[in-house]
């Protein structure tokens, strides 16, 4: 154990630990070799000690584990109390949560009791130096998001006070590679709770299932304003069945009722990096881009010769969807 840590919140579902909170201990593991210090953990609940060597392979030096079966699902005061518990223990000079709902309960809350900074959906993190009124701050961190309704990238620091904490979006950071070989140290903190912590009670759960994996498609085919219209959608979907891939949509056609928000890719969507990425009448606005440009491959169809997205396109057809997706789909079958 060490203290100037990089701690991430371990949020779990079912004993499980969640997706955003394993790609931030793949980012945290960055941070701290560029820190050199070491990667801790805040891992809470019922049944999740099972966790710990995954959290381990994937960069954790130290896990602080609380198991007590009232924690078997998320409720705000034993949580809160629990990090600020871990926090205090290990002194970390990062601490990250993902900016799900959960983290964006938790992460606020254990703010104002240290009275620390939070900044909240970033995007991207990094470490740099920064000068303010007169007094140089080496080494801190650099909590970077979009702001004014994403027209610019923001770059936000809170060096007077540790931890410095930021949540961040799910999808942005990339996991590593597990390393099975890599083990952590697990230090078990006493539940130091009472029954007045426990305010509320969950009665029931019910989850919806997903029925679009956009994270986890290799192929997407995105569709924007310039599709048109509800039905107009049907070439969308038929390019990606064609293709095997998920339907995507801009923000511009969830809000026009095209499609469901659960195809929403962009800055308050989800953010993906697929293989192959089709994006037909998107124009390309910052928010769609930051949750798409990483993609390995970008394909744009536009009619509009002007439209930002063949800025960050790999291949750009200037044309109208409704002629060019047939052609596309023709001839991938005659391949095929």
């Amino acid at each position: 154990m060490s203290e100037n840590s990089v701690m991430v919140y371990i949020q779990q579902n079912d004993g499980k630990a969640a997706e955003v909170s394993l790609e931030l201990v793949s980012k945290a593991r960055e941070l701290a070799d560029r820190l050199k210090v070491e990667v801790s953990a805040a891992l809470f609940g019922a049944n999740v000690s099972g966790e710990v060597s995954r959290i381990a392979s994937l960069g954790a030096d130290t896990v602080y584990l609380v198991e007590d079966p009232r924690l078997k699902h998320y409720t705000p005061i034993p949580f809160t109390k629990l990090m600020i518990q871990a926090v205090n223990e290990n002194k970390p000079q990062i601490a990250l949560y993902g900016a799900t709902t959960e983290g964006r309960d938790i992460a606020p809350r254990v703010a104002s009791q240290l009275k620390v900074g939070l900044t909240a959906d970033c995007t991207d993190l990094q470490i740099g130096d920064h000068t303010q009124q007169g007094t140089e701050y080496k080494d801190i961190l650099y909590q970077i998001r979009p702001a004014f309704g994403g027209n610019i990238i923001a770059t936000i620091v809170c060096p007077e006070k540790k931890p410095q904490m930021a949540t961040v979006r799910e999808g942005v950071m990339r996991m590593a590679e597990p390393d099975l070989s890599r083990k952590a140290q697990t230090v078990k903190l006493p539940a130091i709770l009472n029954a007045d912590d426990f305010q509320t009670e969950i009665i029931e759960r019910v989850m919806e299932e997903k029925t679009v994996n956009l994270k986890g498609a290799q192929i997407i085919v995105t569709g924007g304003m310039g599709v048109g219209s509800k039905d107009n959608f049907a070439l969308i979907r038929e390019l990606a069945h064609t293709l095997g891939g998920e339907v995507g949509a801009s923000r511009a056609a969830v809000d026009q009722g095209f499609i469901g928000h659960e195809h929403q890719v962009g800055q308050t969507g989800t953010t993906v990096r697929p293989k192959l990425y089709i994006a037909c009448g998107v124009s390309g606005a910052i928010q769609h881009r930051a949750g798409m440009d990483e993609s390995s491959r970008i394909i744009a169809i536009n009619n509009d010769p002007e439209a930002p997205i063949f800025g960050i396109a790999h291949y750009g057809i200037v044309g109208d969807l409704n002629d060019v997706i047939p052609k596309m789909i023709k001839a991938y079958k005659a391949r095929v």
